[in-house]
């Protein structure tokens, strides 16, 4: 019989949990999506000051460094968890917005037109 991999949580399934952290602290109190905005500014920009003055080509090396990567997946999901957050205090469904958002993006980006480019939809 073929051993079966376990599952691993899905975007609501994290909601969830990050919910219930923020509940069991009370901190539902501090959210609002003003503040979470600012917290997943302020993340974001603690991921960019890791890659501050490295070249784009050495950017790539980073994560190759056991300590820097434990920094940047650090960052990462601290932005994650701000943004399931955000997702539960505006009542976001994570799922569809994703979906619509690739399909949006699918229509702006033609692959025809855009493959291999870095040019905004509106100078494809």
């Amino acid at each position: 019989m073929k051993k079966r991999k376990p599952r691993k949580p899905g975007l609501e399934e994290w909601k969830r949990e990050v919910l219930a952290f923020a509940e069991d602290r009370e901190w539902l109190q501090f959210h609002s999506p003003k503040n979470l905005s600012m917290a997943i500014a302020s993340e974001s920009a603690e991921l960019m000051e890791l890659f501050l003055w490295c070249e784009s080509h050495d950017s790539r090396a980073l994560p190759e460094d056991t300590e820097s990567k434990a920094r940047i997946e650090e960052e990462l999901a601290d932005i994650l968890i701000f943004s399931l957050q955000m997702a539960n205090v505006a009542e976001i469904d994570l799922d569809e917005a994703i979906r619509r958002k690739l399909r949006s993006n699918g229509e702006k980006y033609p692959v025809e037109k855009c493959r291999g480019r870095s040019v905004k939809y509106s100078q494809l």
